[in-house]
């Protein structure tokens, strides 16, 4: 197969790239970067402008995956492409559901009005990005040529903004050896409690990146069509927990926190400079993390076991060249800080 990937030079795209490289499909990605996986062939261009699609548009390709986040990249796209492709997978979101409060939703889910622009101006407008980018590629291929791909949180080795590794390294940081002594995994011991949101109802759910990316490959070589949500198995964020400590061989105190108290002290929630990664307080957004995942999965997506996504997390942050943190987390200062006025029994 030939494979166009229009990216491939960030995660998820360079996973998609790589995973059709060890399937033995030929791979070819535009991008204005150049980390490619070794082995595909690259087209430096830049999708901001209206020609970045002319040195791919000469020639004919099984399939195309897009990860485009601006609706005019992927209008642009599917103008130039539909002549000379036989299938274009794009990679929306479950942020393009209108709403996230339903537990058990699928993909019969209404979802956000779509955007008019080309571009997206800020974070409360990405969903309708998505959608606006949906709406281009299946008016423009047809329901049968063309896959939808709604990823929820991915997850995984090299996640760059730290929300899958956060637990396992934190854990790390304060885990126990055979010798009784604190086994240091950054530059500074993590304090010995671990401070953990209070949170035993809250959904979480999480999609390997290579899962993810096999499974996108498997749509761009065979189908079918239409819009599947690839979302992890839903489980409670005790669980997730639980797992992060056994990877981590954390078996020390840890320290609930009331969400109400940890709002107080200026806690952000999922993501982001002090935030606890992955806590959701409001439970009018907890059906992002708990939609149903049974069309993907009967359409083959196969998920592995979420101690083994979290443990290569962790060994891929070990590995890093770079040990300060990502943008997503506590630093060790503020949660010794919030451990200190913790409320406790």
């Amino acid at each position: 197969m030939d494979l166009l990937v229009l990216g491939g030079t960030a995660w998820l795209g360079h996973a998609v790239a790589s995973a059709a490289l060890d399937a033995g499909h030929r791979v070819t990605c535009l991008a204005r970067g150049d980390d490619v996986p070794a082995g595909a062939d690259l087209v430096r261009a830049d999708r901001d402008h209206d020609d970045a699609l002319a040195g791919v548009a000469d020639r004919s390709w099984d399939a195309v995956v897009d990860v485009a986040r601006q609706p005019g990249h992927v209008r642009r796209a599917v103008r130039d492409l539909e002549p000379v492709a036989d299938r274009y997978v794009f990679v929306s979101s479950v942020s393009a559901y209108a709403s996230q409060a339903e537990l058990g939703a699928d993909e019969r889910a209404a979802l956000l009005p779509p955007l008019a622009a080309d571009e997206y101006a800020g974070a409360d407008e990405y969903g309708a990005a998505k959608v606006a980018g949906e709406e281009a590629v299946v008016a423009g291929f047809g329901p049968d040529r063309a896959t939808i791909v709604r990823p929820g949180l991915i997850g995984g080795p090299g996640d760059p903004t730290g929300r899958s590794s956060w637990w396992p390294a934190r854990f790390a940081r304060s885990a126990v050896g055979d010798s009784g002594d604190v086994v240091v995994d950054a530059a500074a011991d993590g304090p010995d409690e671990v401070l953990v949101p209070l949170a035993p109802e809250l959904p979480t759910s999480m999609v390997d990146v290579r899962d993810l990316a096999a499974w996108i490959v498997r749509l761009a070589t065979r189908g079918p069509g239409g819009a599947f949500d690839a979302v992890g198995t839903s489980r409670p964020f005790p669980e997730l927990i639980d797992a992060a400590r056994r990877v981590a061989g954390h078996d020390g105190p840890v320290v609930t926190a009331p969400p109400e108290w940890l709002l107080t002290q200026g806690v952000a929630q999922w993501a982001g400079p002090r935030s606890l990664p992955l806590w959701i307080a409001e439970r009018e957004a907890w059906g992002m993390n708990a939609r149903s995942g049974a069309a993907a999965r009967a359409a083959g997506l196969r998920l592995r076991p979420l101690d083994e996504t979290l443990r290569d997390a962790l060994e891929a942050e070990r590995r890093r060249p770079d040990a300060g943190p990502h943008g997503s987390g506590l630093t060790l200062a503020e949660e010794a800080e919030l451990l200190a006025a913790v409320p406790r029994a």
